[in-house]
């Protein structure tokens, strides 16, 4: 049985020619060098961590500059392990956004510490720094900002906030490898900084994540805990570098990233300044044609001089002026064969949240009035101009349709 939203999709007459392939809201851009790196990996016998992931890592560093790199298996264990190695445990407070993924707030809970969630600004969703410094109490730790959709967090500002109340800042660059500010890449501003490598990333390793910082105490961690406390990896101890006799200095976890991954990983790496570059040529043709759309409102930029690597292209929704709401709009578009996403709904309205931590509806408002109207719409490197064109002209027909 269809949904209303799926009726209306279908019987809705649509004026533009439909495409004939579907056109999704990501698809990672792999090359015969990740094939073969891949294929070597595989009939050398060594699957897990091992040398790949070394040299990994390395590429990493090189292009970030004299940090350390741990490689690790998602974002998600990059930010449970940085709170740890940060020290950051039970009776502790952490605050970061409300218009973040799960993951965000979810690590902050899994060690013991309390969430607290703040708002956003409305126009680019980057963490609202004048309400994060209202929410600071003795108990808090550290702060987690998160680069929305690849656009740089007012870093000068939440530095000296941290330099005022001896705290911690942890980055979560999962939307911004590639993105600068004033000049400095980011995970190079911050105490510490966590990477995706999801397949909707800047680049992919399938799944898998990057934890970068100056501190070698917090380093050295970080390569503790990932792999259940030990203080060798099995590649060090099989290939002869080290003794083969383990020793557990720390329970630890597994959040170790394979070679198999990190296969992929060093020849994405080499392809990343061509995918910014890409990314931010569709971005433009984006903003350009949607400026004759009304109805839609693409995100504001931050003022201050910085390199957006356009992870996403997220719209408002003006729904002031539609008469549908965002979820119709996505069934309308995908009977266009045009996939999108949502990105996100405010975190502090989640059942766990409300459930366990007590948030309230009105409690983070722009993130709150922003989660029902936000849309990712289409966006990577192997997309070309006409793929743009033809979701402006979707989301200019809906709106036309709709309006009130």
């Amino acid at each position: 049985m269809k949904s209303s939203h799926e009726g209306q999709a279908h019987s809705e007459t649509a004026r533009l020619a439909l495409r004939s392939e579907f056109l999704p809201l990501c698809r990672p851009t792999l090359g015969e060098e990740e094939i073969q790196e891949v294929v070597d990996t595989l009939r050398s016998g060594w699957l897990t961590t091992g040398p790949k992931v070394e040299r990994f890592e390395k590429r990493f560093q090189d292009y970030l500059g004299d940090l350390e790199c741990v490689a690790v298996s998602s974002a998600t264990a990059g930010l449970h392990l940085a709170l740890l190695a940060a020290g950051i445990g039970p009776g502790d407070e952490v605050i970061t956004t409300s218009m973040t993924f799960a993951a965000t707030g979810n690590v902050i809970a899994l060690c013991g510490a309390r969430p607290v969630l703040v708002d956003c600004d409305s126009e680019t969703l980057n963490i609202d720094v004048e309400v994060l410094e209202s929410r600071i109490t003795r108990k808090t730790r550290a702060i987690i900002p998160v680069h929305f959709a690849g656009q740089p967090c007012a870093m000068d500002e939440l530095k000296e906030i941290a330099r005022r109340h001896h705290l911690i800042i942890i980055e979560d660059a999962a939307h911004a490898l590639g993105t600068e500010y004033r000049g400095q890449k980011i995970g190079t501003v911050g105490d510490i900084a966590v990477f995706s490598f999801h397949p909707i990333k800047s680049i992919t390793t399938g799944e898998g994540g990057m934890v970068v910082t100056k501190n070698g105490e917090w380093a050295e961690r970080l390569r503790l805990l990932k792999f259940h406390g030990m203080g060798t990896s099995a590649w060090q101890r099989l290939s002869g570098g080290k003794a083969s006799v383990y020793a557990v200095v720390l329970p630890g976890f597994k959040y170790i990233m394979m070679d198999l991954q990190a296969a992929i990983g060093i020849h994405q790496m080499d392809r990343l300044e061509g995918f910014l570059v890409r990314r931010a040529a569709l971005a433009e043709i984006y903003t350009r044609l949607l400026k004759e759309v009304q109805g839609v409102k693409p995100l504001g930029r931050v003022p201050y001089p910085h390199r957006h690597a356009w992870h996403l292209y997220v719209i408002q929704l003006e729904l002031e002026q539609l008469d549908i709401d965002r979820e119709a709009v996505l069934e309308l578009l995908k009977a266009r064969n045009i996939g999108c996403g949502v990105h996100y709904p405010a975190l502090h309205l989640q059942p766990y949240y409300r459930d366990q931590w007590g948030y309230r509806p009105g409690d983070v408002p722009q993130a709150e009035r922003l989660s029902d109207r936000l849309l990712s719409l289409p966006l990577f490197p192997g997309m070309i101009e006409g793929d743009v064109e033809y979701v402006v002209e979707a989301m200019k027909e809906i709106v036309e349709q709709h309006r009130r």
